[in-house]
């Protein structure tokens, strides 16, 4: 047999073709022999199969293709290591199959953009799975990074901001991510920001808001949100503010999408003395149980707890719950 490198793939039927090409390294690999081949790949069927992750950190700058249930993935790190070059590491465990392949460039960065546009060419990729950014690792390139992907993607699906050092100052960065790029389903925040440094917009409509130092979200915003289950840890939303806020809530007149909220734990009774003591509301009986929603579509068996009740007959409940050992508060819409 003739090694695959002199076979006439393009000779071969087109079914033919997609089985030879069907790793996720030899796609991107059969698309580069020429700009024929790159016409083909981008014509095959597989490309639905997968989906995209991008990742920029100080450790590295990764493109992930994930293939069916995420079992099977190939991970392009880029590296300024000259030594590490075109190396291929092949990990097998748990029922997963890993590949990473190693690119080496004096501009990281830039060969992460080149290569990124590149895979979601052949790929005809509109929606990002996954981006994962350290918005300090190339905070002189963030600008460079955001456009890139308002200029080539229709959106993504799920973002994971993160922070290396607080000193840094990444506010005017990562409001130009939230106003530029959009996010589809679930954001999960551990940036810190001063609130006066901050104006960009939280999305909306998301199934997921998660934002590790809340500090920055005051009242304001807090009405701003729409999303289904939100997570606000060390929020600085005063006592007066949220009284304000369920009396919103109960009109309707804000957060009509959600779901599900958490913050950093309060006992209930005091959280009924400072804030509800003039709303309408019920004490639940410790002895009654009920299953409640939390985070992720999740329920548990909640005992007690605080109802109000919305004008179009919802009930939202307010109770404290435990989870990996730490207490939360919470407010439960059913």
């Amino acid at each position: 047999m003739k090694p695959l490198k002199q076979l006439p793939i393009l000779r071969l039927p087109f079914r033919a073709m997609e089985e030879v090409s069907k790793g996720m390294h030899a796609i991107i690999n059969f698309s580069m022999i020429s700009k024929r081949t790159r016409a083909v790949a981008k014509f095959m069927s597989f490309y639905s199969k997968y989906s995209i992750w991008l990742s920029v950190k100080i450790s590295s700058l990764k493109i992930c293709l994930y293939g069916t249930n995420k079992k099977i993935y190939c991970t392009y790190v880029m590296t300024s290591d000259k030594k590490m070059n075109g190396k291929i590491v092949e990990k097998g465990r748990y029922g997963y199959i890993e590949r990473d392949v190693f690119n080496y460039s004096k501009d990281p960065v830039e060969e992460w953009k080149k290569l990124s546009e590149y895979i979601i060419e052949i790929f005809k990729v509109q929606t990002i799975s996954c981006l994962v950014m350290q918005m300090d690792a190339f905070a002189d390139r963030n600008i460079y990074i955001i456009d890139f992907l308002k200029t080539n993607v229709k959106s993504v699906d799920e973002c994971f901001l993160y922070h290396w050092n607080e000193e840094n100052n990444v506010a005017e960065n990562f409001a130009y991510l939230l106003n530029n790029v959009t996010i589809d389903n679930k954001l999960a925040s551990w940036v810190q920001i001063k609130p006066h440094d901050f104006n960009g917009k939280i999305p909306k409509n998301l199934r997921q808001l998660y934002i590790q130092n809340s500090q920055w979200v005051g009242y304001e915003r807090l009405l701003e949100i729409d999303c289904k289950n939100v997570i606000l840890r060390k929020n600085r939303v005063s006592d007066e503010q949220w009284n304000l806020f369920i009396k919103k809530w109960i009109a309707m007149e804000t957060n009509q999408n959600l779901e599900y909220l958490e913050l950093d734990y309060r006992a209930i009774e005091e959280f009924r003395a400072l804030v509800m003591h003039d709303i309408p509301h019920e004490v639940v009986d410790e002895g009654a149980k009920r299953v409640l929603k939390i985070y992720r579509g999740q329920t548990e068996e909640i005992s007690g707890g605080i109802d109000i009740r919305r004008i179009d007959g919802k009930t939202a409940t307010f109770f404290a719950h435990r989870e990996f050992q730490i207490y939360y508060f919470a407010m439960s819409v059913n």
